[in-house]
Parts: C-alpha cells; sequence; structure tokens
C-alpha cells in the first residue's frame, strides 16, 4: 500500500524557516519524482519544488533561492528546506509522488498523495 506522511508543519514568523519531510513507505522513491505542492485557502494547488529520480531538481520562481528540496533514498524520505519565510507562504503543503515523465509542477501526473501539513507564516 502506497503512503505519504508528512511532517514538520507548523507556525513560524516571517524570515523564519522550517523542515518538512515526507515518509513513503509501499515503494521506493528511488525511481519516482518527488514534489511539494501547496494549496493556500481559495486558491489551486500549485507545485513548488521537485527531485527527479536523476537528482534534478526544479523550483517555482516564488520560491526559488529560498526553499530547498532534497531526498534520502535510504530513508525513503524528501525534505522541503524552507527559509526567508512570508506570510504568502502560508499554505497547506502536500507531498506527491509520480513516475518520471510528466512535468513536475502539474497535478495531474501525480498518483499518490500525502494528507498534507499546515504552514503558517504570521507577519
Amino acid at each position: 500500500q502506497v503512503q505519504l506522511v508528512e511532517g514538520g508543519g507548523g507556525s513560524v514568523e516571517a524570515g523564519g524557516s522550517l523542515r518538512l519531510s515526507c515518509a513513503a513507505s509501499g515503494f521506493t522513491i528511488e525511481r519516482t519524482l518527488m514534489a511539494w505542492f501547496r494549496q493556500a485557502p481559495g486558491k489551486e494547488r500549485e507545485g513548488v519544488a521537485g527531485i527527479s529520480s536523476a537528482w534534478y531538481s526544479y523550483y517555482a520562481d516564488r520560491v526559488k533561492g529560498r526553499f530547498t528540496i532534497s531526498r534520502d533514498n535510504a530513508k525513503n524520505t524528501v525534505y522541503l528546506q524552507m527559509s526567508s519565510l512570508k506570510p504568502e507562504d502560508s499554505a497547506v503543503y502536500y507531498c506527491a509522488a509520480q513516475r518520471d515523465g510528466g512535468r513536475w509542477d502539474s497535478v495531474l501526473n501525480y498518483p499518490y498523495w500525502g494528507q498534507g501539513t499546515q504552514v503558517t507564516v504570521s507577519s
């Protein structure tokens, strides 16, 4: 049974940092494209960062230079290090997995999703 479990969300002041984790089970992340998406109230789910099986990373323009995605294949876990957080980063953050091949930032390409973790950034 495929499962993705996020952790590490919480509340932080603007300028602060958080590290999200996504523990996968039921499959190996080594051969998948893993990504983080987020969804704020009233807005569409958007891609934040992705990392391919070849270790190539992708970032949305609005988080470049502030967020870093990484993977630990031995732990079957993906991380999202978020720094210089802004109030507009507040959202529910979701981990997702797909076989390489589809656009990293398209929700339609991901059959597997975590339950989400809330990130709130106060000004």
